[in-house]
């Protein structure tokens, strides 16, 4: 049994379930994205308030992939965190790594060698590629084109192979060390970087082809989703996706770290802000930093033989104090406020990961479009569920 009731702008009915109990209810329909795969992204839950097919309100849900990262690292030393730091960002696992270093070299005022700085800077860029690749291919899949995938599936596979030549692994490269790296790079690994880049290099225009002409496509993102400059400022949204919206920030030319600071870093930005400038702003990246890791290559080439990390004592202690290490990983600013008691383990480190203030404006973005338009919207966010959960 059912009796309506009205109200200012929207008609409630109450329910009657059970033994004369009732329930208040709404004609709006509540509609739950999740939090198994149909979010596409992974764990992740969307609650969506729809009139019809428009989105009315909608609340991103996380906590599903959540494993207390930060809690973790507390009752590890300082080697042992970086194995954890890089499996936030599965897709940018060089980039985790590097906060974590040099947040720690910092505490300890420990100049690493140059050849690591320089190696550091390649690894990072390299690994910049290979998580744009994977979104380059992976957010036509989700409008429907299945085919730019195997073509950025082939690029990640080029880089992959020196990638996993240099570390031993393909996702958790647990390469970095305080002080350094590692290892030294392997005889002849330099002119194997320099053939893939230029293979990535000659072969991008296949996926830019492939997509920027397709109407669909187009049509599917073009004025679909757009993020203002002043909601990236509440927000805290960084990286490729406050950049798409006219932000013109990047850690690595406005506050250098590694090498940055001698190499030409240019910062692609688009002034649209929807879903096309972000897919636009992402292909760009991987042209810019293909340039930076080549730049990278030609100054290692250059450089004498020496040290390619610094010796440290069986026990590592971090003196007393606190310090905030930043970087611009691929997914926007990554950083590690470590607090420190003179143990060999940290007090206190606090993570700051780019994708969870990155998909909290989805609560803002998503109101208003269409239901269909939701998943074009979800998903140039570009955002890893394990960056958001940690």
């Amino acid at each position: 049994m059912t009796e309506p009731r009205t109200g200012v702008g929207r008609t409630e009915r109450v329910v009657g379930i059970g033994a004369g109990a009732k329930e208040l209810a709404t004609e709006d329909m509540i509609l739950n994205i999740g939090p198994q795969h149909p979010s596409t992204h992974g764990v992740l839950r969307l609650r969506l308030i729809v009139d019809g097919e428009r989105i009315d309100t909608a609340e991103p849900i996380v906590g599903y992939m959540h494993r207390g990262a930060e809690k973790l690292f507390e009752v590890r030393d300082y080697r042992q965190i970086i194995v954890l730091a890089n499996r936030h960002d599965w897709l940018s696992a060089f980039a985790n790594e590097l906060g974590v270093v040099l947040a720690v070299e910092r505490m300890l005022g420990m100049e690493v060698p140059v050849r690591a700085v320089w190696a550091r800077t390649l690894l990072a860029e390299l690994n910049r590629v290979l998580n744009h690749l994977m979104f380059l291919g992976s957010y036509p899949l989700e409008l429907g084109a299945i085919t730019p995938l195997f073509y950025a599936f082939r690029e990640r596979e080029t880089v992959q192979a020196v990638m996993e030549e240099i570390s031993g692994g393909r996702m958790h490269y647990m390469f970095n060390r305080v002080g350094g790296l590692k290892e030294d790079l392997p005889y002849g690994w330099l002119d194997r970087t320099t053939q893939a880049v230029s293979d990535v290099r000659r072969r991008l225009p296949d996926i830019e082809n492939l997509i920027f002409g397709n109407e669909i496509f187009l049509a599917r993102t073009r004025g679909v989703g757009v993020l203002d400059r002043e909601t990236i400022m509440q927000y805290g949204v960084s990286g490729p996706i406050a950049r798409a919206s006219g932000v013109d920030l990047d850690l690595r030319r406005d506050e250098p770290y590694l090498a940055y600071g001698e190499l030409p870093v240019k910062v692609v930005t688009r002034s649209a802000g929807d879903c096309h400038a972000r897919f636009e702003v992402l292909l760009d990246q991987v042209k810019v930093s293909l340039d930076l890791a080549d730049a990278c290559v030609e100054r290692l080439r250059s450089l004498p033989p020496g040290p390619i990390n610094q010796r440290l004592p069986k026990v590592l202690k971090v003196p007393e104090g606190h310090t905030y290490a930043w970087t611009e990983s691929p997914l926007g600013l990554n950083g590690y406020y470590l607090v420190s008691r003179g143990e060999k383990t940290p007090w206190r480190l606090k993570l700051r990961s780019p994708s969870y203030n990155n998909i909290q404006v989805l609560r803002e973005m998503l109101p208003g479009h269409l239901i269909s338009d939701m998943v074009a919207i979800l998903g140039s966010m570009f955002f890893v569920v394990g960056d958001i959960d940690k």
